[in-house]
């Protein structure tokens, strides 16, 4: 059985990510295109470089191409914003890339899309799922990849030129030309190198990349932009005298940032500096919106300005529906994912670096100053995470006592509340936070916690993980 989790289909490679399942979930989306009346638009296809990801789209779009469906097919390692853009700029009513984004190098998968280049919404995948469960083997109508080609069936397109127009058509390209500034960039062997390094090279910066090359292995990390996994980029920004350092994720929806100290800037700060930036330096004005396990620092920033945050369940789907309803001005979450208003209506790790290389030459100080600055005036808030692999046997545990039972443990900081939205968050008084809930990507339970500094946000996980056995 086909299933979504918060970030497409995803699974290990020759366990369920196979040929057969591709097929299956291709031939479920014919069926609900042709029942939606659809199916004279095109399917926007891309993939990234992950094992398979260039045969398992083209599998895909064999069998689009033997229903009759038109593929517009992205005949390179692509970004998955740029997949996106594509959808969305088309008018697409559905787009699909072949990836596991940040996951291990033994997964792969698929993200769907619909029309405006947005994540698919729960009811949209689970509405697929539907239609994947009800396909027979001797429903599924394939046509030759070549003869596809051939046949028209299959058009290869080339939108990367449009896809970085669109990205330096709104950066402040003569500010950043005046500042020199010097750039790292470690794509974490995933797919952001070309667009990533033609934007900052058209700005005038001098850059020089890592860890570009292909390795479905990728170098033995796991391609998520963390203080861990960029490691040998702080060391290098650092001996380099580099002013930035730049990480992307697998599918270079993610970013990671390293200042010109060798300093990991967490994501729930990126999005605070973004956030602060456009609106006391570039005068927006608007919400913003954050999933349930990231910063409140960015509630206290939108107060201040006289805003409002909005907290939605973990998936770049709610996020982006949250801004769409509410016309906020940016959303993120604090794996690395955000998006502006004005561009895509998902991740965009490519234009989030170039949106900050920007802000570090509009403001003229080093992000390290710039954050503490926000920090003295709105308090610290200081995040500690915690993940743990399960059997079946302990989730149902876990699942017994978080959920059905609803027991916590006894914490020594007085609760305000509590959040079953999306897995068990423990609001405190004092204005810290706890929350624990089974990963929608892998089988992993995670904790995350704030606190007013680093060493009492570990005390309050180790209390949760205690209490949990983990």
């Amino acid at each position: 059985m086909i299933k979504f989790g918060t970030g497409g289909f995803r699974a290990i490679i020759g366990d369920e990510f196979t040929k057969a399942n591709l097929e299956l979930l291709a031939q479920g989306l014919v069926h609900k295109m042709q029942d939606e009346h659809v199916e004279n638009t095109p399917l926007i296809i891309g993939y990234d470089r992950r094992f398979l990801s260039d045969i398992g789209a083209q599998w895909i779009s064999s069998v689009f191409a033997g229903n009759d469906i038109h593929v517009q097919f992205i005949d390179i390692e692509a970004p998955t914003p740029l997949i996106m853009f594509v959808v969305k700029k088309t008018g697409a009513k559905y787009g699909m890339a072949i990836t596991a984004s940040h996951n291990p190098a033994e997964y792969n998968g698929v993200k769907v899309f619909t029309e405006g280049g947005r994540d698919a919404t729960k009811e949209v995948t689970n509405d697929l799922e539907g239609y994947i469960s009800k396909v027979s083997e001797d429903q599924i109508r394939r046509m030759d990849f070549d003869e596809a080609l051939k046949e028209g069936l299959v058009e290869v397109i080339e939108p990367m030129n449009d896809y970085i127009d669109s990205i330096l058509s709104v950066i402040d390209i003569e500010k950043i030309k005046s500042k020199h500034v010097k750039v790292l960039l470690d794509p974490m062997f995933g797919v952001s190198k070309t667009s990533l390094q033609t934007i900052l090279l058209t700005c005038r910066c001098d850059v020089d990349v890592i860890n570009d090359r292909h390795d479905a292995l990728f170098g033995g990390r796991l391609p998520s932009p963390s203080a861990k996994t960029l490691s040998r980029l702080s060391n290098m920004v650092v001996e380099g005298g580099y002013d930035l350092g730049i990480g992307t994720d697998g599918d270079a929806d993610r970013i990671g940032l390293i200042d010109s100290e060798g300093t990991f800037i967490h994501p729930n700060d990126i999005l605070v500096l973004l956030y602060y930036y456009l609106v006391k330096y570039k005068g927006w004005k608007g919400d913003c919106v954050r999933n349930i396990a990231t910063t409140h620092l960015l509630d206290r920033l939108a107060e201040s300005f006289g805003q409002k945050c909005y907290e939605v369940p973990v998936g770049f789907k709610w996020i982006s529906e949250k801004m769409d309803e509410t016309g906020a001005i940016i959303g993120g979450e604090s794996s690395g994912g955000l998006t502006v208003k004005g561009h895509i209506s998902g991740k965009d790790g490519i234009y989030a670096a170039a949106l900050l290389v920007e802000m570090t030459c509009a403001i003229g100080k080093p992000l390290n100053a710039i954050l503490k600055e926000i920090k003295d005036t709105y308090g610290h808030c200081e995040m500690s995470e915690y993940d743990c692999r399960f059997s079946q046997e302990k989730k149902d545990q876990l699942n017994e006592l978080l959920f059905t039972e609803q027991k916590l443990p006894e914490f020594d900081e007085a609760v305000e509340k509590v959040s079953y939205m999306d897995g068990c968050k423990v609001y405190f008084k004092n204005g810290g936070w706890i929350i624990c809930r089974f990963s929608g990507t892998e089988p992993l339970i995670r904790i995350f916690c704030e606190m007013e500094n680093y060493t009492r946000a570990v005390e309050i996980t180790d209390t949760m993980r205690e209490f949990l056995g983990l």
